[in-house]
């Protein structure tokens, strides 16, 4: 079962943000808010395994996707890649 799958069993009335394409890059839940904790490490990842250059993927992570704000359930980016 994936961390997506346990998140949405275990707290299935609350609403949650997703990225798209990012499935597995999820490494868990803030209970306090109830937003989706990503590794900003595998999201680069999964962008080098769709064929981008590690420099070029850790730009459109940065200013596509971490960089983007979708209101208060926005979800959190655990800095891992450094």
């Amino acid at each position: 079962m994936s961390m997506l799958s346990t998140i949405l069993e275990w707290f299935d009335e609350e609403e949650f943000l997703i990225a798209d394409g990012f499935d597995e890059a999820i490494i868990g839940i803030d209970e306090s808010s109830y937003r989706i904790i990503y590794s900003c490490k595998k999201c680069i990842q999964i962008l080098m395994d769709e064929g981008m250059l590690h420099e070029d993927a850790i730009e459109h992570f940065e200013y596509n996707v971490r960089g983007s704000y979708v209101g208060e359930k926005t979800p959190i980016w655990c800095v891992d890649h450094i």
